[in-house]
């Protein structure tokens, strides 16, 4: 066979071939390669190549830990821990289980604690003491202010024995009210102009440390002071007539409590001030004897608290799960206790026309009215149910006590008015404040006219009672920070005042 004739593309590429393997044999390239390939297999190769375990290697797999595989509690069907959380902006949608008793670790002091071991602040506090007992006289006096209440007047009438109502002559009459109540059919307008409130930096104040759960003026006209409680269990006076002065700028702190304080009390007829706490105490601050005095002690929290325009003898506070406390000063015991939610009662208000008629919110999701009359201790009934997708974390009455208002953190404001409270509008704002601020509540001011409530860009909303709507919101460059929880003064009509999560007070007025 006649050899094939190569390409001269062939003919170069075997020439390259061919130098190519001279001068990988000059540089002992394959030698090496071969030396390199021998020693990786060599290493490859020996006891240690067996994939089994020795006796000594098991036994020193069983005395080492096991892997923990980390999974989450939604993920093991659990429910969601919330121990790191403030007890405020717990929600609990789904019911938990709880132990009928729980013990506190943290120590309590179980009696009275006089208010010079609890004041925390600097200085005197003889200023605040001085200014207390001046006013023993004077609080609660009748205010040449009197209360607009939106075209409504109460006349006598006698008791009804059923339930019914009847529209006669203008006069609805209803088992609600112990009185008849005329309809003027005339626009009522409201007693404080609201493009006229302004905030004034001297008006503004840090008086506590951390959150603010709760603000209340001091009811009375002589002097203007602020009386407010956090979450750490400290109570602030601040006597904001006093700005300017050297001593601490009228500003008092106190630690009366271990937890957060859920409710301020005023009694009306003396300057002392009930107060309670998650901590399950119920204090009693009397300036006269210097001490916060020890009324009630509970192994479970106290989460609102009440009392009933005419029984000043009386205290009404939400505690524990769902269940309501009726104290009795005069006897210092407990005259009833009912369960009226299936979660914590967030608050308790009366009605100004029938003291009788009491309204409670809960975090169930539900704001109820009950006829503190007809409430059965083994099966308590209540009037209405007003039912919201989330927690409701306050309904409070108007001041004519004709229309009730519910937050809730399902972002709605509830106004109900009517007959029976059967005319039940839900007003859109935004609730959801979070697990860092305290939740939002919306409150009546001096009339009937309009509801305040924080607003989250550093605000107050108004809603309009009768357009059931937002109509403005109250600003200034001076705020810098959330208002969450507010007060109306009792007799200075167009005082406000909004406290934040981070200790301020913001204290708008009206020309």
């Amino acid at each position: 066979m006649a050899p094939q004739k190569l390409t001269e593309y062939e003919r170069k590429r075997l020439e390259n071939i061919r130098r190519n393997d001279e001068m990988m044999a000059a540089l002992k390239i394959h030698s090496k390669a071969s030396q390199l390939s021998a020693a990786t297999k060599r290493q490859r190769i020996g006891p240690s190549k067996s994939h089994k375990l020795s006796p000594e290697k098991k036994k020193n797999t069983q005395t080492e830990s096991p892997m923990v595989i980390r999974r989450s509690l939604r993920a093991r069907g659990m429910p969601p821990d919330s121990g790191g959380l403030d007890m405020d902006s717990i929600e609990t949608p789904i019911k938990i289980p709880t132990p009928i008793s729980s013990p506190k670790p943290s120590p309590r002091v179980m009696g009275p604690l006089s208010m010079r071991d609890a004041y925390s602040g600097t200085g005197s506090d003889r200023e605040l003491t001085g200014t207390i007992l001046s006013l023993e006289k004077k609080t609660n006096v009748d205010s040449s202010i009197k209360k607009e209440s939106d075209g409504f007047e109460a006349v006598k009438k006698e008791e009804n024995g059923d339930f019914s109502h009847e529209l006669v002559e203008g006069v609805i009459k209803s088992e609600y009210f112990d009185s008849e109540i005329k309809i003027e059919k005339k626009e009522i307008q409201s007693c404080v102009d609201l493009w006229s409130m302004d905030l004034k930096p001297e008006n503004i104040a840090r008086i506590l440390p951390g959150r603010i759960m709760i603000v209340r003026f001091w009811p009375c006209t002589d002097v203007n002071m602020i009386v407010a409680g956090n979450k750490f269990g400290n109570i602030a006076f601040w006597n904001v007539d006093s700005k300017g002065k050297e001593e601490g700028d009228g500003i008092f702190l106190y630690r009366p409590h271990t937890a957060p304080v859920s409710g301020i009390l005023f009694q009306k007829s003396c300057p002392k001030i009930f107060t309670s706490s998650y901590d399950g105490f119920l204090r009693l601050m009397d300036a006269e004897k210097d001490v916060f005095d020890l009324v009630y002690s509970s192994d479970d929290a106290i989460f609102s608290l009440s009392q009933r325009p005419n029984d000043m003898n009386g205290l009404y506070f939400g505690e524990g799960h769902g269940g309501l406390n009726i104290w009795d000063e005069r006897t210092g015991k407990s005259s009833s206790h009912w369960i009226l939610h299936e979660d914590r009662i967030n608050s308790i208000d009366f009605n100004s026309q029938n003291p009788n008629i009491m309204a409670t919110s809960s975090t169930d999701g539900t704001a109820c009215l009950w006829d503190l009359r007809r409430v059965n201790a083994d099966k308590p009934e209540n009037l209405k149910i007003i039912s919201h997708n989330r927690a409701v974390h306050s309904a409070y009455f108007s001041p004519s006590g004709s229309f009730l208002a519910t937050t809730s953190v399902d972002d709605t404001v509830g106004i109900l008015g009517g007959v029976n409270f059967e005319d039940l509008s839900m007003v859109y704002h935004n609730n959801q404040t979070g697990r860092w601020l305290s939740s939002f509540r919306a409150i009546w001011g001096w009339d009937d006219s309009y509801i305040f409530i924080g607003y989250m860009k550093r605000g107050v909303d108004v809603i309009c009672r009768s357009r059931r709507t937002e109509i403005l919101t109250l600003q200034s460059p001076h705020m810098s920070a959330i208002p969450c929880r507010f007060d109306a003064h009792p007799y200075n009509v167009g005082m406000l005042a909004g406290a934040t999560s981070g200790g301020q007070v913001y204290i708008w007025t009206s020309s």
